[in-house]
């Protein structure tokens, strides 16, 4: 047990912050290129099985026997499986133009590659999931509520006048943030609602609709007041995206359509 009565040095609570960041960095790093090391054996092992069903005509029967003799060499991989050997194989089929695993395939775990191989419908949406779980940091579940939220289709493509108001890059920067349409059906509002009741809503349920959002953003607060020349106003929801560096302000209107 350490003594709390010792008398430490000056620079010591320094150090010891250091020194954790330093270690925690280095367990980060561990981590991924250990990850890194078995997506590159899992392609090379699909790169090969696919050879031979290329060349040679190998069938089912041929992989669950060479995953149940993979097993009995290596008892404590849990990864060898027939299962796993087919996804090995759909995951060099999807990104096989490379020679080598491409590298952003390299950086997701494997979970990941597995679900975004079965959700993908076009290799323009395998890469465009691929690098954006990446660049973001997605959880597994992240990136499954992305994709069931079809986000690439609806990232970039809502309305706007940015390109007439922003210069180039801003434009293109504040384009990125805007989804059309956001989909909001967790909250569970039916019927005409209130804007008040709907800025209850989506603050109440401040997870998931940042996860709607998208990636990068947070939450400032609401009905936060501006001070502009002397005249007051209130802006019903403020966010912040951490990767912009810029404020996004969402105003909530009731707009009654027209029967068509």
């Amino acid at each position: 047990m350490v003594s709390s009565e010792i008398d430490l040095p000056a620079d010591y609570v320094d150090l010891l912050e250091a020194l954790r960041a330093r270690i925690t960095g280095a367990r980060i790093q561990a981590q991924r290129t250990v990850n890194t090391l078995v997506i590159e054996l899992y392609w090379s092992l699909g790169k090969d099985i696919l050879a031979r069903q290329t060349s040679q005509g190998w069938g089912t029967g041929v992989i669950r026997r060479l995953a149940a003799d993979l097993a009995v060499s290596f008892p404590d991989m849990k990864g060898l499986s027939y299962r796993n050997l087919q996804y090995m194989t759909a995951m060099v089929r999807a990104w096989g133009a490379a020679e080598n695993v491409p590298q952003v395939v390299a950086h997701l775990r494997w979970g990941h590659i597995r679900m975004i191989l079965d959700k993908a419908a076009t290799g323009e949406e395998r890469d465009w999931y691929a690098a954006a779980a990446v660049q973001h940091g997605w959880s597994r579940n992240v990136l499954l509520n992305m994709m069931m939220n079809q986000s690439m289709e609806r990232t970039g493509t809502a309305p706007s006048n940015f390109t007439r108001q922003l210069a180039a890059p801003d434009s293109e920067l504040a384009q990125q943030m805007a989804k059309d349409p956001y989909n909001f059906e967790f909250l569970g509002l039916s019927g005409e609602v209130a804007e008040r009741d709907l800025e209850n809503a989506l603050t109440s349920r401040i997870t998931e609709t940042l996860r709607e959002l998208g990636p990068g953003f947070s939450f400032v607060g609401r009905q936060v007041h501006f001070d502009v020349d002397g005249d007051d106003y209130y802006v019903a929801l403020l966010f912040f995206h951490i990767e912009q560096l810029r404020y996004v302000v969402i105003e909530l209107k009731r707009i009654r359509l027209p029967f068509s």
